[in-house]
């Protein structure tokens, strides 16, 4: 059994060209964007080369193994099994989000999100043609929630869909079985549809309680949709390949009545990769990944214990993400600036996900214990360097 999934050394990941990799000068520390540094499944790479040598670089075909791959893969992962049949795959969850989306609501119609959110919700709402309604998740004092109460009267007032997040990014949130139910129970009460993004799923830790949306029971089933992808936990995203669910006549309807260029935008090696990962004989690799990325959340709060005690965090359920509040720093409603101008630590912004974001970073600990180390203790120094500065110009008064 392979116990852990170890990150590439530094050297190596500054070879990458994506994103995470190209954005700043090598002196800074990328842990903004959601990439992670691991290697790729055996089962993945071993499928690529496959299809490289084989010159399989053409379109994607008509019939392809992926709906069977993910039904059995959410059948061993979350035990629920859904429906081949209803599902159709496209570039990506936020391709699969609009396209939806323009065919559940009218123009100018309300579309319910709950910040601080992924921040494409935003826009992706706009792109469909919606109106973005903003529910805050709640802060219990341990935790979020879902304000189902703020849903209720957003969907009582008009809206007419919700733009779910589960497990939540950037909180990692796994919401609870009940509450998903209550809002499919919501929705069906309004006549209003769901929209589940359920990309970080395969990332929920094993004691988490993580539901699919759509297995949440009848009324999910009948109100929504879910957008799944490979891509967040394989390290899959710029292959492009998701899949729309749907597990009622009517939202398996909606689907097939996409046009099939939706279809068509699926990557082929994206498909090919996504097949691989969804096998059986990838879970072990999961498996460790996911007992790498739990002892990393923790390491992120025992680091800030340490050297940052203003910091406030919670360990995130699900996904590679920590969502920290900094605003006891006094560094302003985005701290991610200063941060990356004089740290050299480049975080997601926080006001990025909503204005709930304002004083908080989000920190991408999908990566090795040395450079989520390297980052906080620069972030900490920075700290003592700004405190050091504020005693002198305090004594010089």
């Amino acid at each position: 059994m392979t116990a852990h999934v170890a990150a590439l050394p530094l050297a190596e990941l500054r070879q990458r060209t994506s994103e995470k990799w190209r954005e700043y000068p090598e002196r800074v520390l990328p842990l903004f964007v959601a990439e992670t540094d691991f290697p790729l499944a055996p089962a993945i790479t071993t499928a690529l080369e496959r299809a490289v040598r084989a010159g399989d670089t053409g379109y994607v075909a008509s019939r392809t193994p992926l709906a069977a791959a993910y039904a059995a893969f959410a059948e061993r992962r979350f035990a629920w099994a859904p429906d081949p049949a209803g599902m159709r795959s496209t570039a990506d969850v936020s391709m699969g989000i609009v396209e939806i989306l323009r065919r559940v609501i009218a123009p100018g119609e309300r579309v319910v999100v709950n910040p601080p959110v992924y921040p494409p919700f935003f826009e992706l709402v706009e792109e469909a043609g919606g109106v973005v309604e903003r529910v805050p998740l709640r802060d219990t004092g341990g935790g979020w929630q879902l304000d189902l109460d703020g849903i209720a009267a957003a969907l009582a007032s008009g809206a007419r869909a919700v733009l779910l997040c589960n497990p939540h990014n950037p909180t990692g949130t796994v919401h609870s079985a009940a509450s998903l139910r209550a809002l499919a129970e919501l929705a069906e009460r309004y006549g209003a549809v769901v929209i589940s993004d359920e990309i970080h799923a395969p990332l929920a830790q094993p004691d988490a309680g993580y539901t699919p949306f759509l297995a949440t029971g009848d009324a999910a089933a009948r109100v929504g949709f879910a957008v799944v992808s490979a891509s967040k936990a394989f390290n899959l995203a710029g292959l492009k390949c998701a899949l729309m669910v749907g597990a009622s006549p009517g939202t398996q309807r909606v689907l097939r009545e996409l046009p099939v260029e939706v279809e068509w935008r699926t990557g082929q090696f994206g498909l090919i990769a996504a097949v691989a990962a969804f096998a059986r004989e990838t879970d072990e690799w999961l498996d460790a990944l996911l007992r790498t990325l739990d002892e990393n959340r923790r390491l992120v709060g025992s680091l800030l214990a340490e050297h940052l005690p203003e910091a406030r965090y919670r360990m995130p359920d699900a996904g590679y993400l920590a969502w920290i509040d900094l605003t006891d720093l006094g560094w302003g409603p985005n701290p991610a600036r200063r941060i990356l101008r004089e740290a050299e630590v480049a975080l997601h912004y926080g006001p990025a996900f909503g204005s709930e974001g304002a004083g908080h970073v989000r920190l991408n600990f999908g990566t090795s214990p040395e450079i989520i180390t390297e980052a906080v203790t620069r972030i900490a120094a920075l700290r003592g360097r700004l405190d050091q500065t504020s005693r002198a110009a305090e004594a010089a008064e």
